[in-house]
Order: C-alpha cells, then sequence, then structure tokens
C-alpha cells in the first residue's frame, strides 16, 4: 500500500513539473518551435502526461530505496521514547513559527532569489534547531513541568503535613556498584530507599563489556547483569529505566552527573574518581565502600592481631598481611616474617573512600624495645 502510495506521490510530482516546465524546456532548445506544442492550450497537457509518465518509470527503479528509507525512520520513531518525540516535535513546530515571523519581511524583498531561496534556508535552520533544543533538553523541560506541581500540591497540603519528610530522592546505578554486587544485599536490607534508576547508557556499557572478547571483563559484565535481574525480579523495590541520554557527553560518568542534577537524585558508586566529581558538582552520592568501612570492626592503635604476614609490601622491609574482609595491614619489619602467622600491634588506622588500610608492627619487636 505505501509503495503504491509512493509511486502516486511520484506521478502527480511528475505530472505537476511537466505542466510548468515541460514547454517552456522545449521552447528554449527549439524542439517545440512552430509545432503544436507551443499552443498555450496543448503543451501544457502534454507536457503534464510526459512528466507523468517520466517519474512514474522512475519510480519503478527507486522506490525500493524509498520503501527501505522509510521503514528504517519508522524503525527509530518505534525505538525512540514518548518524551523525545514530543519535545522534539514541539521544538520543531516553535522553529517553524519563529521562522515564519522572520520569513514575512523577506518575502517582501525584490530580489527573487532572496525572497525564494532564504525563507526555505531560514525554516529548514530554525526546525533543526528547534529539535536539538527540545530532545536535547526534554529533560530540564520535564523538570519544569513536574516542579510546579510539586510546589502546588504542597501549598494543598495542611500545615502539620509540611513537617513531613520529602519523598526519597531516586537512587541512580553506575557500572562499577553494579558489578560489585553488593548493591542487591543492600536494596534487600531495605537499607535504599525510593526508586532505583537503571540508566540506559549504563546498560549498554555493561552489555559491551559482557560481549567484551577478554574472559574477565566479560564475566564482570555478566555478573552485572545477573545483578541487575535479581534486583528487578527478586527484590521488594521499585525498578525503573531511565531511557533518555545525553548524547552531547561521551563519558559514561558524566552522563550520570547530569542525570541526578536533572532528576535531582543521588548517585551510588564504588568508584572512588566518580565520588570525587560528585562531590566537586555538589551532586549527592552514596559510596558502597564507604558504607562497608563504617560497619567494619573498629580496629583502634594498640590492639593486638594475629595475622599470617602473605607478601612483601612496597618500602623496605615491610610485610603486608590481610584480615578476614579484606582489609588490607602494612606490617613493618615484616618482610622476615612472610609465610608466618605472628600476633602484631596496631600503631595507626588510615580510613579513606578507597578502603581501609591498617598499619601495624610485629608484637615481638615491640617486646623487645
Amino acid at each position: 500500500m505505501l509503495k503504491r502510495f509512493v509511486q502516486l506521490f511520484f506521478i502527480i510530482a511528475g505530472g505537476t513539473a511537466g505542466y510548468l516546465y515541460i514547454p517552456r524546456l522545449l521552447e528554449l532548445i527549439g524542439l517545440a518551435e512552430g509545432t503544436w506544442l507551443t499552443s498555450n492550450y496543448v503543451g501544457p497537457y502534454v507536457g503534464l502526461v510526459l512528466g507523468a509518465i517520466i517519474l512514474f518509470i522512475l519510480s519503478l527503479w527507486i522506490s525500493d530505496y524509498i520503501m527501505r528509507f522509510l521503514a528504517w525512520i519508522e524503525e527509530l520513531l518505534m525505538k525512540a521514547p514518548v518524551s523525545d518525540l514530543l519535545f522534539g516535535s514541539l521544538g520543531i513546530i516553535i522553529g517553524l513559527i519563529i521562522a515564519y515571523f522572520l520569513n514575512d519581511p523577506i518575502q517582501s524583498i525584490d530580489i527573487r532569489v532572496v525572497s525564494q531561496v532564504v525563507p526555505i534556508f531560514l525554516s529548514v535552520l530554525f526546525a533543526y534547531f528547534g529539535f536539538q533544543v527540545g530532545f536535547k533538553r526534554r529533560d530540564e523541560f520535564l523538570n519544569l513541568f513536574t516542579l510546579p506541581k510539586k510546589e502546588k500540591k504542597k501549598a494543598l497540603m495542611p500545615e502539620e503535613s509540611h513537617a513531613d519528610p520529602e519523598l526519597p530522592k531516586p537512587k541512580i546505578l553506575d557500572t562499577s556498584v553494579i558489578i560489585d554486587g553488593r548493591i542487591a544485599d543492600i536494596c534487600q536490607t531495605n537499607f535504599l530507599e525510593g526508586t532505583i534508576i537503571i540508566p540506559q547508557f549504563v546498560l549498554e556499557e555493561l552489555q559491551h563489556i559482557a560481549d567484551s572478547s577478554d574472559a574477565l571483563k566479560r564475566n564482570r559484565g555478566r555478573r552485572g547483569l545477573d545483578i541487575l535481574n535479581r534486583i528487578q525480579k527478586d527484590l521488594p523495590i521499585n525498578v525503573e529505566i531511565y531511557e533518555g541520554d545525553f548524547e552531547e557527553i561521551q563519558e559514561v560518568d558524566s552522563k550520570l552527573v547530569k542525570l541526578a542534577k536533572v532528576m535531582n537524585g543521588i548517585v551510588v558508586t564504588n568508584d572512588f574518581n566518580l565520588n570525587k566529581v560528585c562531590e566537586f558538582q555538589k551532586v549527592p552520592v552514596l559510596n558502597i565502600n564507604d558504607l562497608a568501612n563504617a560497619v567494619k570492626p573498629i580496629v583502634l592503635p594498640g590492639e593486638e592481631l594475629a595475622v599470617q604476614v602473605i607478601k612483601d609490601g612496597k618500602e623496605q622491609n615491610q610485610g603486608v598481611a590481610y584480615l578476614d574482609d579484606g582489609t588490607m595491614i602494612v606490617v613493618e619489619e615484616g618482610k622476615n616474617y612472610i609465610g608466618q602467622n605472628i600476633e602484631v600491634v596496631i600503631t595507626s588506622v588510615l580510613q579513606t573512600s578507597a578502603g581501609r588500610m591498617i598499619f601495624a608492627k610485629p608484637k615481638l619487636l615491640e617486646k623487645a624495645l
């Protein structure tokens, strides 16, 4: 059906062009001089028929290509989120309205090229810019529409209810915290309130990692996808997929920060660098490593521990041991005890978003002193 419509369009377009231009074209090249084709009554209709026939034959050759192009456009439109289509279309309409008011004085100019060509150029240009602004800033426009409703709802609420806490902010997960896996256990304990947001660009990065040729990366990506399935299907928590994207931003971390600003949400991560970027840009962030450090058993300087020295440290004569929870212990003068179980005395504890590090020295040396 659509193919017939395309061919009909070509026939009408060819007939119109033939009616208007073929008689003049024949006169210019001298083929119609002194013949009935120069008649004002016959010539245009002959041109109409010729133009329709020519473009109909042309349509038999290119209609398949046009159908493929239209099918590609239709597939893109079907996959695009409704908000993208809505704000993109509104942007085009606003751009065309602006172009209309600008074109009105231009069309009155006597120069034919300016009055006919410039309006078309301006219409296309403003329609393009309108679409780009509406499409790329759709999330900010949505925020403008939703914020007044929230304020109005607050105004209608009784005064005593104003003291109630606001609804929990949405929690936006980044790739590292999904692959880490501990987020699923945290969600299961109901420590995270509000909606869990999984951005589409994070899903795409996970899929890219899962399809990697490197076996380690591939396993990490698949683990992340399994964790997401567990969160969405098995846990009593609201999970939403954010299908938008910020095409002008390349880095996934930067997109997460932008999304948190737009949605007024909180980024959940265990990436030390992303944590610092969020803090610098005044974006709320929850670091899983900070939570893990907070719930670890407290170790104070002066306490004694029994550890096994595993390997040598970075500095001279240092040894390295680990607690059961993975906390690293740097043992001064512990290189000579590699492979042995010894008692150490804690000298200091360093705690950061990247983890906790404990410094100690062998108890035997303490006694010797």
